[in-house]
């Protein structure tokens, strides 16, 4: 059995055991130059936390692990589907590879797809079932924010 496959089998065997936790069937195995950083699963049901996917909580145990936010040359090998918060996150962690095993596909029937996510985020903002508006204030009498923070971290003279 190659790397992807093993590492597929192990999110599925955490999966597996998180559905006898009374979890949903989702498990995540982090992995940088064929070694283990991480593995996760779907919390939503222990802390009523709804962004405890198994792909967060594996970036999360590996940021602290690693000891940096920056993620990158790292794999994720997914029991089912990446939804957009969890790609969205592998993509700003610096993942450069996601493998998954089950599909939205395989997970339709069951009310595990997050298809009709992917298909909402993927029309422009006015189009979309949540309301989303840019709205730019600026308080009076105070730095502009993303100066501050600039200035804070030595990147403004």
């Amino acid at each position: 059995m190659g790397d992807e496959s093993r590492f597929l089998c192990e999110a599925i065997e955490l999966a597996r055991a998180n559905i006898g936790e009374g979890g949903r069937p989702f498990g995540a195995v982090l992995v940088r130059d064929g070694e283990v950083i991480a593995t996760a699963v779907n919390e939503i049901h222990t802390t009523n936390d709804p962004t405890s996917h198994a792909e967060m909580n594996a970036i999360r145990a590996a940021s602290r692990k690693l000891g940096s936010p920056d993620l990158g040359g790292c794999a994720v090998y997914a029991s089912g589907h990446p939804c957009p918060m969890c790609m969205a996150a592998m993509r700003l962690s610096g993942v450069s590879q996601v493998f998954y095993a089950y599909s939205n596909d395989d997970g339709a029937p069951f009310g595990l797809s997050t298809a009709t996510v992917y298909e909402d985020l993927a029309k422009p903002f006015s189009e979309q079932s949540m309301t989303i508006r840019h709205v730019p204030v600026r308080p009076e009498r105070r730095a502009d924010l993303y100066a501050a923070w600039a200035e804070a971290q030595g990147r403004l003279k």
